[in-house]
């Protein structure tokens, strides 16, 4: 039985930054040393990024210098506890509003039609995990069963569309809520490491939703969701990792990794082109995860794409940034919103992540009436 991403809906912190501005003031805070300064300089304006949104009120002169930036001038750092007490305040308003608008762009289906609610985020922790407050605050039924995914990061919402679709397989009438959320920029570390600038770089905060089900829409446009493959890049595990330390969440992110993305692609979607006879040159649409500038390049130049098939792609990393699990629903969401020139159009949709690990899904975009 065929699964279908029915809508798609995205919600962001009102609060956002031009990223110049940013780069100003990471210059301004982490390092009065002129080397590490051109660094910042130049990763910031090299990232492809022109704003980003986030939950910390004190990037300028008219926030709240609690949280990061003291009245002083110095930098201060929040322990684990005071940036997930953070996270728990904004991400309950964040996945509850985020699940609120989902339901209501589908006019097809209502709060007593979910059966299921899968919940994603790897940047903070609170129990009653979030599919329970999103049930409670919206008024669904006690009986919807939950699911939560936490700590996969950028690719957690492969496995959460994987598991929609298993639901809706086994249960004809099921409709399930995917919600992703994450708040990357609460573990901002004060480090002069390469790494961790590109890191701080490029992060940001956000949130998306998708309703999946077996009814094939002839009025709107939607996705068929047709098959998913995971590859994991051995010897790579160290390149691009979370760990949690005593001041939040230390996150790797190496220079490395668009290199390693690059040299494992071919063999990581390979098993899905050949279920289907296909070719990459019958990929009609490139729905990437914007991990960084360098990834998008790298992926494009391997399979020498033109740049309309990464537009929703860098219209996303410019725009966003990178969101963690949300950021692949955002591109999705450009995508199904593009007005088609078939009836029926290949999308290959890809994030990598931890591990590291590709994980890669073959979609329909089937066009509406």
């Amino acid at each position: 039985m065929a699964s279908y991403i029915q809508n798609i809906s995205t919600m962001v912190p009102e609060r956002s930054y031009d990223q110049n501005f940013l780069r100003e003031r990471m210059k301004e805070y982490i390092s009065d040393k002129e080397v590490t300064q051109r660094i910042i300089h130049r990763i910031y304006s090299k990232s492809g990024i022109n704003k980003r949104h986030t939950v910390i009120p004190d990037f300028n002169a008219n926030g709240d210098p609690r949280f990061f930036f003291q009245e002083d001038g110095t930098l201060n750092v929040p322990s684990t506890g005071d940036r997930n007490e953070l996270y728990t305040q904004k991400a309950k308003e964040l996945f509850v509003e985020t699940a609120r608008q989902t339901i209501a762009d589908n006019p097809f289906v209502d709060r007593d039609d979910i059966t299921h609610v899968i919940t994603v985020s790897c940047t903070g922790f609170f129990a009653p995990e979030p599919g329970f407050e999103i049930i409670q605050k919206l008024g669904l039924s006690t009986s919807t069963q939950r699911f939560h995914l936490g700590f996969m990061g950028c690719f957690a919402a492969f496995p959460a569309m994987k598991m929609a679709k298993a639901f809706c397989e086994s249960q004809p009438d099921a409709n399930v809520l995917i919600v992703c959320l994450e708040l990357c920029t609460i573990h901002l570390q004060p480090s002069e490491v390469t790494d961790n600038l590109i890191s701080a770089s490029v992060f940001a905060d956000g949130a998306a939703g998708a309703i999946i089900n077996s009814n094939k829409s002839q009025e709107n446009n939607s996705f068929e969701l047709s098959q998913f493959a995971t590859s994991i890049a051995q010897d790579s595990e160290k390149d691009m990792a979370w760990t949690i330390g005593d001041t939040g969440f230390d996150m790797v992110l190496s220079t490395y990794v668009p290199d390693i993305i690059k040299s494992n692609l071919a063999q990581s979607i390979q098993p899905l082109l050949e279920d289907y006879q296909l070719t990459a040159n019958d990929i009609h649409h490139w729905a990437l995860h914007p991990g960084g500038r360098a990834i998008l390049d790298k992926v494009q130049q391997s399979f020498n794409l033109v740049d309309d098939q990464l537009l929703p792609s860098r219209n996303v990393l410019a725009n966003y940034g990178n969101m963690s699990s949300a950021t692949i629903l955002f591109v999705l969401k450009d995508l199904l919103n593009r007005p088609a020139s078939k009836k029926q159009e290949a999308v290959l949709a890809m994030a990598f992540g931890p591990g590291l690990t590709i994980e890669s899904g073959l979609l329909q975009k089937i066009q509406g009436s």
